[in-house]
């Protein structure tokens, strides 16, 4: 099957399709093509027969992906436009959870932000011991908005509110620890531990693996839609506040945010 992708790249492998964000130097940040890229690259899998699994991951060895590009974050030429493609994370959450199909997070290196709940949004989290994981948002003045509702299915709920308090980067041990990795693994033997998971759900019944996963997800959390498109208003009324503005410029320009409501130092 052929996709019109620029930053992301398909194929099928052993009954699995193997969808790699391909923007290294970028550490695979995403921005709205690159989500746009990712949820047909889902539905492709979703609609092939011969594809009994979904396998994400990054290009490289650097980064699963780092989140979103804050360099393409917070412009005012198209705010509606803007809005609109932001929602194709809900869009590509949506797609990984209804997909009838195991769906395998291939994570080495950074995996940040955004980056982190596509992660946490598939079934299986396979990382590296060398992977690092948070929500760093609110230092450059947001709030992990989207990813709330992976984090908060994929870990106890008041670990997640931690790391998006905190901004805080956790270890894959921690990961293991706190439960959202399924499987920790040393670096070398990464994709042996992702092709066994192919292996064995090219051997299941598919008709059994489509209802019952379908089963989970339905039960596991009744208004997840609901809250996807409450959590998408909110990014977007977050992203024209004058925090988020200080919090990409201060990033950009590297340097420490000068937050609105700071007090100034005493004289």
């Amino acid at each position: 099957m052929t996709l019109d992708m620029q930053f992301v790249t398909y194929e099928v492998r052993a009954g699995a399709a193997i969808i790699t964000i391909n923007r290294p130097e970028q550490r695979n940040a995403l921005n709205n093509r690159v989500l746009a890229e990712l949820g047909a690259g889902v539905l492709a899998a979703k609609a092939d027969p011969d594809v009994r699994s979904i396998v994400l991951t990054g290009a490289g060895d650097k980064a699963f992906c780092a989140g979103g590009d804050l360099k393409e974050m917070g412009g005012k030429v198209d705010p509606i436009g803007e809005h609109e493609g932001r929602g194709g994370l809900a869009r590509l959450f949506d797609a990984l959870w209804s997909a009838g199909k195991p769906t395998i997070a291939r994570v080495n290196g950074y995996c940040l932000a955004g980056g982190f709940g596509v992660a946490l949004a598939c079934d299986i989290v396979v990382a590296s011991d060398k992977s690092q994981f948070g929500a760093p948002e609110i230092h450059v003045g947001l709030w992990p908005y989207m990813i709330s509702v992976p984090l908060i299915r994929a870990m106890p709920p008041k670990q997640a509110l931690k790391l998006m308090l905190t901004g805080e980067r956790v270890s894959a041990q921690r990961g293991h620890e706190l439960g959202f990795i399924t499987d920790l693994v040393p670096e070398a033997e990464l994709d042996a531990k992702v092709d066994e998971y192919i292996a064995t759900f090219r051997a299941t019944s598919p008709q059994a693996m489509a209802f019952g996963r379908s089963t989970f997800y339905n039960v596991v959390d009744h208004n997840t839609p609901g809250r996807l498109a409450y959590l998408h208003t909110m990014l977007g009324l977050a992203i024209t506040a004058p925090d988020a503005d200080e919090g990409l410029a201060a990033f950009a320009q590297k340097r420490k945010p000068r937050w609105v409501l700071e007090a100034e130092p005493e004289s």
